[in-house]
């Protein structure tokens, strides 16, 4: 926030910002990644007080590497299974639902596979007008089996332990973040995707070496919405996430 003031201060009068778009800019960088990140931890959470096995491998990883104690970025980064746990659960569970584009001039977009039209042609790219609105499927991209295999659809850490399908790689999507679109990518991708995952990484780390997570009795049903947010059936207007957790 303070290089985006200082520079717009240092921008020639063409190039100024307005102070209503200065405003909307700190506003989009206060309030960006809370409920994404907060519900993304809470998900990861969820998920390791399921998988008591996983959480405990995740556990001995940070606290032989004492992160809990504050060490360096570089370090943290380079605790494979922590990232593993945190790739895996944006792949399967990416917080935002839907998203759109809009291209500011006539397009053609080519399709990364052919599709058979009603009339039986196939079609390989699709023309697109100046305005039109691209819908995109985040979660469609990221669980496609033709591209993750068979347990796309699955939650599995493991996989980012060994080489990604080759199918993968090769689709060459465009999103700013390990093949995936849960950043978006390009010039309207999320600008914070790296400091979101660190903070995510960080509060693990403290959290798992204090605590041990595992799951109530009641059944938890995460809402389709903006941004996936869990609820205690039969109460789906109150986000919360009961776990029971126990110090080490």
């Amino acid at each position: 926030m303070s290089v985006l003031i200082r520079e717009n201060m240092l921008a020639s009068l063409e190039d100024k910002l307005p102070e209503d778009e200065v405003l909307a800019q700190i506003s989009t960088l206060v309030f960006a990644a809370t409920d994404t990140s907060s519900n993304t931890l809470s998900r990861i959470l969820e998920l390791l007080a399921h998988h008591p096995d996983m959480q405990e491998k995740l556990r001995e990883e940070l606290l032989t590497a004492g992160a809990a104690e504050g060490i360096p970025y570089d370090q943290l980064n380079q605790l494979p299974y922590l990232d593993a746990v945190v790739r895996e659960t944006l792949r399967r569970y990416p917080p935002l639902t839907l998203l759109s584009r809009v291209p500011k001039q006539d397009v053609v977009l080519p399709l990364h596979k052919p599709v058979r039209g009603v009339d039986g042609t196939l079609i390989t790219e699709l023309p697109l007008k100046e305005g039109t609105e691209i819908a995109l499927g985040i979660q469609g991209i990221n669980t496609l089996e033709e591209l993750w295999g068979e347990d796309a659809l699955e939650w599995n850490p493991q996989r980012w332990l060994s080489p990604l399908p080759k199918a993968v790689s090769e689709a060459r999507i465009p999103g700013v973040y390990a093949n995936m679109l849960t950043f978006l990518g390009g010039p309207k991708g999320c600008i914070g995707f790296k400091f979101a995952e660190t903070g995510i990484k960080v509060t693990l780390a403290v959290l798992l070496s204090h605590f041990t997570f595992a799951p109530t009795k009641g059944q938890i049903v995460w809402n389709l919405a903006g941004i996936y947010y869990p609820t205690v059936e039969p109460d789906r207007n109150n986000p919360q996430l009961p776990l029971v957790v126990s110090a080490l």
